[in-house]
């Protein structure tokens, strides 16, 4: 027998929350509660909202919800690039985090662009989300008045600053940078280069480091640096690497500011049959997927990407809640991960 179509509200022709809610015997509230997903509904509940929900072909009206509160049940999260592995693990370990609680995340892609970025701020916050979470402290004086004046709790992730009533969760990047310096000194580099693509602030910020370790140690040259605003890639790596070993041969230590430049400069070596780490040593950033298993293995920084992800989320959702919260900055910290190509 075909069930009868669905009354339809004669405004909008479509099925409302409150015939959703008569149908599986509940409040709207708890209709609303449990199509959010949200945790404080139970799973008996939960199951029959959805299948009246399902058989009434009813689809919720973010707008309408939106407009009535005022505010979006999203949260706005701003990064650089969705291509670079360490903002996808952030992104995910955000997602897990806040969609139990009947929250989406809006993702913004700025390309590491300040006015694609601004343009995302200001588009977000003409519908204001619930909150915001951001990528570093790099953008333009009007993004940055946006932010502060918009209302809308955030949190700054992957930097770290004390500056008065700031939330972040995030590591140094000058201190990994140093790490990597002392490591290669310890080891007895004393020509030691610094390779870097990109130049975002956190890379220019882990050069400082790396470059202030050796300057302390008297074996700063500055030529031994090569720096491009060309995208990180491993070919990109295989190319860099070749361009200083034939200008420069004595060079014995190498940091790259990314592990897929360090995966290239790996491959190269092996082309131009120079051993790693007997002629030269060579240190990555972020331990990302594939260094554990490069030949030789890749020594590099490994960052907690799930784990900013996670607390940055958790803070935000503290912070939404108005509940009290510890120190405003969580240092996060990074480990130097030690395998056999340096």
């Amino acid at each position: 027998m075909t069930p009868p179509t669905p009354r339809k509200t004669r405004g909008t022709g479509r099925p409302t929350l409150e015939e959703v809610a008569r149908r599986a015997g509940v409040s709207t509230i708890t209709a609303s509660r449990a199509l959010r997903g949200l945790s404080s509904v139970g799973a008996e509940y939960v199951d029959r909202v959805q299948e009246a929900a399902r058989e009434l072909n009813y689809v919720a009206n973010a707008a309408a919800r939106a407009l009535a509160r005022a505010q979006s049940d999203t949260v706005a999260v701003l990064v650089p690039s969705l291509t670079n592995n360490v903002f996808t693990d952030v992104v995910e370990a955000i997602h897990t985090v806040l969609r139990p609680h009947g929250i989406e995340i809006l993702i913004g892609n700025s390309h590491y662009l300040r006015d694609e970025e601004e343009a995302l701020v200001r588009h977000y916050l003409a519908s204001p989300p619930m909150g915001m979470i951001v990528t570093g402290f790099d953008r333009s004086e009007a993004a940055r008045r946006l932010i502060d004046a918009s209302g809308v709790p955030c949190v700054y992730m992957m930097e770290l600053t004390r500056a008065e009533n700031v939330y972040c969760v995030g590591f140094s990047q000058q201190d990994a940078g140093e790490a990597v310096a002392r490591h290669l000194l310890a080891r007895g580099c004393r020509r030691n280069a610094f390779i870097a693509a990109q130049l975002d602030p956190r890379m220019l910020q882990r050069g400082e480091g790396f470059r202030r370790a050796l300057q302390r140690a008297g074996m700063h040259e500055p030529e031994l640096e090569i720096l491009t605003p060309a995208p990180s890639s491993i070919g990109l790596g295989c190319e860099l690497f070749r361009q200083l070993l034939t200008r420069r041969p004595e060079v014995d230590g190498i940091f790259l500011g990314n592990d897929d430049l360090a995966q290239g400069a790996l491959f190269e070596a092996r082309r131009m049959n120079i051993r790693v780490p007997e002629d030269v040593a060579i240190v990555g950033f972020n331990d990302l997927a594939g260094s554990a298993d490069c030949v030789p293995r890749l020594t590099t920084v490994r960052t907690p990407r799930a784990e900013m992800g996670r607390t940055a989320a958790e803070l935000l959702l503290s912070i939404m809640r108005g509940e009290a919260v510890g120190a405003p900055m969580i240092d996060l910290g990074f480990e130097l991960v030690v395998r056999e190509s340096a």
